[in-house]
């Protein structure tokens, strides 16, 4: 490089230059660093950013999002308490760069449905999943009852997915809840409706209300029931089923069926006192306060 070698001087070389002399002499000092590799295009992007979240602070993100799976929004709660005030996207952008953020497999459909405000007790939803893992060979089930407008939820786990479980839970639900229950919203299974079985696949001459319905009469409960095939008129509590999945079947296991149910009881404990999206931050157990 004749500037390198002083066969030529770096003013006399800028006045023909059309980069200038600030650019030969960055070049010149690239050169005499590295070579010719100096001479290659580097990015002049500053290295670090001063508003850049702390190391600290990405390290707490990223321990609470592997302890307890929550999203972005309720990390933000979390940290929030701690006294570190962070927005959720920041957040966000921390957990997809970390590759902690949920892959799906599949284009997820939306439907738009429309939602109309509910009090407390207006509209229950009720289902049935079966414990992932069997305890000592044996299968068991937990029904669920979630609250439409306050997302406050019971369980219980059961020996069977039976009618006479299904009537037992109404049972306890209705003395257990704070509240007065109106209606209640179920699948098409056997142990809610004879819709599919039963009465309608025989030859009675009048229709036999199934049990599960002359229970829900008893306590003045409307009985409602979804459409065939579709799972999303469930939709809180299939997503409460899916949090009890990955946030708790996935974590525990069950040597005993006493041990399950203590657990399960626990775990409800710890839903109902959780701050929601869907409440705006808010407890079911608040919101149970504040809807009336």
């Amino acid at each position: 490089m004749p500037i390198a070698d002083k066969e030529v001087k770096l003013v006399d070389a800028a006045k023909v230059c059309p980069y200038g002399k600030r650019s030969l002499e960055r070049w010149l000092s690239g050169y005499r660093k590295r070579g010719e590799q100096g001479l290659e295009l580097r990015s002049t992007r500053p290295k670090t950013n001063p508003r850049e979240t702390p190391i600290r602070i990405k390290e707490r993100i990223i321990e609470l999002r592997k302890k307890k799976k929550r999203c972005a929004l309720k990390l933000s709660w979390d940290l929030k308490e701690e006294g570190i005030d962070i927005h959720y996207q920041t957040i966000q952008k921390i957990i997809k760069a970390e590759g902690l953020t949920r892959k799906y497999r599949t284009r997820k459909i939306k439907y738009n449905y429309v939602r109309i405000p509910l009090k407390r007790g207006e509209l229950i939803e009720v289902d049935v999943k079966y414990v992932p893992d069997r305890i000592k060979g044996r299968r068991y089930y937990q029904f669920t009852a979630i609250d439409c407008a306050t997302r406050w939820r019971y369980l219980k786990a059961y020996e069977d997915a039976s009618t006479f479980y299904a009537m037992k839970f109404i049972e306890k639900l209705v003395r257990i809840a704070g509240f007065k229950i109106r209606a209640i919203k179920t699948d098409n299974g056997s142990c809610f409706t004879n819709r599919y079985t039963g009465y309608y696949k025989s030859d009675l001459p009048f229709p036999r209300l199934h049990a599960f319905d002359e229970k829900c009469e008893e306590n003045n409960i409307i009985h409602y029931l979804i459409d065939p095939g579709k799972p999303q008129q469930n939709a809180f509590v299939e997503r409460s089923h899916r949090e009890d999945q990955e946030k708790f079947y996935e974590e525990n296991k069950f040597k005993t069926f006493e041990e399950l149910k203590y657990k399960l009881k626990l775990w409800n404990m710890e839903y109902n006192d959780t701050k929601h999206c869907g409440l705006g931050g808010k407890t079911p157990n608040e919101m149970l306060k504040l809807s009336t």
